[in-house]
């Protein structure tokens, strides 16, 4: 006996009528052509299923331990480093110094959410905060001021900040594109391949360096910012004052706040993601 919603099992379904016992009769039409196994049938698929399964589970069992014993280059399994190298790859293949990321009106922007807090642990006095320029060797070949920078042509831009968690907020930011400070400094070995840039070293124990390579030609796009400013207002600390990176063509992990040193440099810089197994380059 088929039971009618909100009736009893001990007390007789009542009569359908109209389009009640329409619906009644389409439903039941319905279950009665409805495909049935056989025991046999229903057997034989829930053994395929468990063998399927186990498969699958020991496939994965053993591509995890493969991937495990890959011997390891930069502190990352060799087949995971390919991925990231070819990942590369395609991306310097489809940079185009004329292409922009896409731009917003101010009204869309919003303060985004404080991420990350290496090198940011403790608060520095900013009236003291110099930005030291190195050369390949190290050698210190300039300092400057937030003044010195914030006298640059000055751009208001809102673009895409984007976390390789997967979370992205739109941000308006004032600052000066970097090739303005290079070409304001035309003494610099702006031609070498790569920078890196440096928060100031960590005056206490639970705080770290953060550092971040980059190279020249996205260093040099028109959107890479040194930015001060943010949603119209000065950097906080946490936020990375007084002076810190805006690269939308990367992802956040490449944004430093707080820059205490640049260097221009031949050789591929450290990187504190890229050594600890994400992609170097970083482009999305």
């Amino acid at each position: 006996m088929k039971l009618r919603r909100g009736h009893k099992a001990n007390e007789p379904a009542p009569e359908l009528t109209g389009a009640d016992a329409e619906r009644q009769a389409r439903y039941d039409a319905r279950e009665a052509s409805a495909p049935t196994l056989s025991p046999e049938e229903f057997k034989l698929r829930s053994r395929r299923s468990f063998l399927t399964g186990t498969a699958a589970v020991a496939a994965g069992a053993f591509g995890f331990n493969w991937i495990q014993n890959d011997p390891r280059r930069d502190g990352t399994p060799g087949i995971l480093r390919k991925g990231h190298e070819l990942n590369e790859a395609l991306w310097r293949r489809l940079y185009d110094p004329n292409r922009m990321a896409p731009e917003f009106a101010i009204s869309e922007s919003t303060r985004p959410r404080i991420n990350g807090r290496w090198g940011l642990r403790h608060e520095i006095d900013l009236d003291l905060w110099t930005l030291r320029i190195l050369g390949p060797s190290g050698e210190q070949i300039d300092e400057l001021t937030i003044d010195d920078i914030t006298s640059l042509p000055t751009v208001e831009q809102v673009t895409e900040h984007k976390c390789v968690e997967g979370w992205s907020e739109i941000v308006h930011w004032t600052g000066t594109p970097f090739r303005n400070l290079v070409e304001a400094h035309p003494e610099w070995p702006a031609d070498l391949p790569y920078v890196s840039l440096r928060t100031p070293p960590p005056v206490e124990p639970m705080d770290r360096e953060y550092y971040v390579g980059m190279d020249i030609e996205s260093m040099m796009h028109a959107q890479t910012l040194l930015a001060w400013g943010i949603q119209g207002e000065p950097l906080t600390q946490l936020h990375g004052a007084p002076l810190r990176l805006v690269t939308p063509l990367k992802y956040g992990i490449k944004a430093i706040k707080r820059i205490a040193t640049i260097q221009f440099t031949d050789e591929r810089p450290d990187d504190y993601w890229g050594d600890r197994g994400y992609d170097w380059y970083s482009s999305h």
